[in-house]
C-alpha cells in the first residue's frame, strides 16, 4: 500500500500546487489548470489523429534508436579491438558529443526531408552512447580469462558467449535505457523544428503559435507520459535479458 499511496500523495501535492499557481495567474493562456489540461488531453485521446500522430512519432524515434544502437555497437567493437580505428574515429565521437542538438537539426534539414530528420537526430544521439559503452565493456574483459581461453583452445563463439557477452552486457543494457531517453527527447525536439506531418513536435509548435496553451500542455503531458511508460518497459525488458 505504501508503494501505491506515496506516489499518489506526491502527485496530488504537485497537482495542488499547479492548481494554486493557475488560480494565482488567472489566465489559461499563460498557465492552464490541471483540469483544463486533462480535459484537453482526454478530448485529444478520443480522436484517431491523436493516436496516428503519437504512433508515427514513436516509430521515428524507435527507428533512429535501433539504427543508433546497431551502428554504435559496431563502432564500439571496432575501436576497442583496433587502436588505429580508435585514434582515427575519436574526433568524430568528440564532435558528436560537443555539438548542440539544435545545430545538427538545422544542418540535417539542409540534406534530408523533414520526415527523416527526427529519425537521423535520434540515431545521432544514441550512437555515441552505445559506442562508448560497448567500447568500455570490451576493454574491461579480463585478460586472464582470454589467456585461459587460448590455453583451452575455445572457439570464437564460446569466447563471445562466455567471456565477452557477460562483460559487455551490463553496460550495453545501460546504454539502451539511457539512449532511448535521449532518442525520445531529441526526436521530439527535431520534430518541433522540422515540423513533419503527423508529429507531436509539429502540434507542440502550432499550439504555441496559436496560443492554444491547454493543447500545448496536453501534448507536453503526452511526451512526458510516453517517456515514463517507455522507460519502464525498457527497464523491465533489460532486467529480464540480464537474468
Amino acid at each position: 500500500m505504501k508503494r501505491i499511496l506515496r506516489p499518489c500523495a506526491i502527485a496530488a501535492c504537485w497537482l495542488l500546487l499547479w492548481q494554486i499557481a493557475a488560480m494565482a495567474v488567472g489566465s489559461a493562456v499563460l498557465l492552464p489548470s490541471p483540469w483544463e489540461t486533462a480535459k484537453t488531453l482526454v478530448g485529444l485521446a478520443q480522436t484517431a489523429f491523436f493516436w496516428k500522430t503519437a504512433g508515427v512519432t514513436l516509430l521515428r524515434v524507435a527507428t533512429g534508436f535501433l539504427f543508433g544502437m546497431a551502428v554504435g555497437t559496431a563502432l564500439g567493437v571496432l575501436t576497442a579491438t583496433s587502436r588505429l580505428a580508435d585514434a582515427f574515429l575519436a574526433p568524430v565521437r568528440g564532435v558528436i558529443k560537443a555539438t548542440p542538438v539544435t545545430s545538427f537539426i538545422i544542418l540535417v534539414l539542409l540534406w534530408i526531408t523533414t520526415g527523416l530528420t527526427p529519425v537521423f537526430i535520434s540515431f545521432l544521439m544514441v550512437m555515441p552512447i552505445a559506442w562508448a559503452n560497448v567500447r568500455e565493456g570490451v576493454l574491461a574483459v579480463d585478460g586472464q580469462l582470454l589467456e585461459m581461453a587460448e590455453v583451452f583452445r575455445l572457439s570464437r563463439m564460446k569466447k563471445l558467449r562466455d567471456i565477452y557477452l557477460p562483460a559487455v552486457l551490463p553496460q550495453y543494457l545501460a546504454a539502451c535505457t539511457t539512449g532511448f531517453g535521449f532518442a525520445w527527447k531529441s526526436g521530439v525536439a527535431a520534430e518541433v523544428i522540422a515540423r513533419p506531418a503527423l508529429s507531436i513536435g509539429r502540434n507542440l509548435y502550432e499550439s504555441k503559435l496559436y496560443l492554444n496553451t491547454e493543447e500545448l500542455f496536453a501534448w507536453t503531458a503526452i511526451v512526458i507520459l510516453l517517456s515514463m511508460l517507455l522507460e519502464r518497459v525498457m527497464v523491465r525488458m533489460m532486467r529480464r535479458i540480464r537474468k
